[in-house]
């Protein structure tokens, strides 16, 4: 396990949510959605100091993680922050058993069932969304981790497969009633994938079949699309998923809209660079010089994204997203945010 340095003295303090799972008190109503590739322990414990209310791991695949495949482990990883959730994605009880106990053993305080990823990598395998069309065999699975985990059970998933079959709220219902302890839907099928729009209102007819908290998700990233869309689904809170690319302070900044009833500022123009490379020095202390140069270049992608399009731009873009050597790569991030004009920050 990598050697994580964290100052929790640093983190944002918490605010009241009225949002728990099991006894687990959540401090804000806006998380961080679980991504694969993107919520790794460095992008978790930013959003986390800027004040997401919660994180969650990427999906981690109960087989492989049992087995001890070193990416699952990494993904799996706590990030030292109060609430550890690890998201978890299977099509065997044996293997949800399994890779509970591993996930409580590096200290994961909630699980949280994947059944609403589209890939079809994913689905091709019978997991993620894919468990939507078979709710019997999706409850199996949701019965062995409840049984299995001594710690809070939570689930994610779609509003069902395809527009013919919009089962969420059965699936919720049985869910809740099996010991799950709250559910986040995405306001979409598994077949639209993130074509079109999210149906916020949808959502509202699981909220009328569970008795925990319900979060909402799918293209909320602004103070006023959570506030539309918490109004239209009647969910307990919101999270944010592809908005937060290249912008890890969004969760924690619509929160703090929440709070103030008004929209909140963003960081200052002059902080950009000092974040960006905050985030690119935490990629390279956890995976190591030579993976985290290639792991951070979609991140430092959309954060360049953030300037204005210009010549200087476009040269200093490609030093920082192909250059091999960190020094060259942090000479460029700092020469394009401290010199280009950025774009409004969300």
């Amino acid at each position: 396990m990598r050697n994580v340095q964290h100052n929790l003295g640093e983190l944002i303090s918490p605010m009241k949510s009225g949002v728990s799972i099991g006894g687990l008190a959540i401090r804000n109503p806006v998380f961080l959605a679980p991504m694969s590739g993107i919520t790794d322990v460095p992008l978790r414990r930013l959003a986390w100091k800027f004040g997401a209310g919660l994180v969650i791991s990427e999906m981690v695949a109960s087989e492989a993680l049992v087995t001890g495949k070193q990416e699952m482990k990494d993904k799996a990883e706590s990030a030292g922050l109060p609430i550890h959730v690890v998201q978890l994605s299977g099509r065997q009880p044996k293997w949800m058993r399994e890779g509970v106990k591993v996930a409580q053993d590096t200290g994961a305080d909630v699980i949280d069932i994947n059944m609403g990823c589209p890939s079809k990598r994913v689905t091709t395998g019978y997991s993620g969304s894919a468990l939507m069309r078979d709710l019997d065999h999706a409850m199996r699975l949701i019965d062995a981790t409840v049984e299995t985990a001594s710690i809070p059970v939570t689930l994610k998933m779609r509003l069902g497969w395809d527009d013919s079959s919009i089962n969420a709220p059965e699936l919720a219902r049985r869910a809740v009633d099996g010991g799950v302890q709250m559910i986040t839907v995405h306001g979409r099928t598994r077949c639209q994938f993130y074509k079109g729009r999210a149906d916020w209102r949808s959502v509202r007819a699981v909220k009328q079949q569970i008795n925990v908290p319900l979060v909402v998700n799918g293209d909320i990233g602004s103070l006023k699309d959570a506030q539309n869309a918490m109004d239209c689904s009647s969910a307990d809170a919101v999270m944010i998923g592809r908005a937060a690319y290249g912008a890890p302070w969004l969760p924690g900044n619509i929160a703090e809209g929440l709070r103030l009833g008004r929209e909140p500022d963003g960081p200052q123009e002059s902080d950009l660079l000092a974040i960006v490379l905050e985030h690119y020095e935490a990629m390279l202390s956890f995976y190591g010089t030579r993976s985290g140069i290639r792991q951070a270049r979609k991140h430092l992608g959309w954060y360049l994204d953030r300037l204005e399009p210009s010549a200087g731009l476009k040269s200093l873009r490609r030093v920082a997203l192909t250059a091999n050597e960190p020094e060259l790569v942090v000479s460029a991030i700092q020469s394009a945010f401290g010199g280009m004009a950025l774009r409004k920050v969300a």
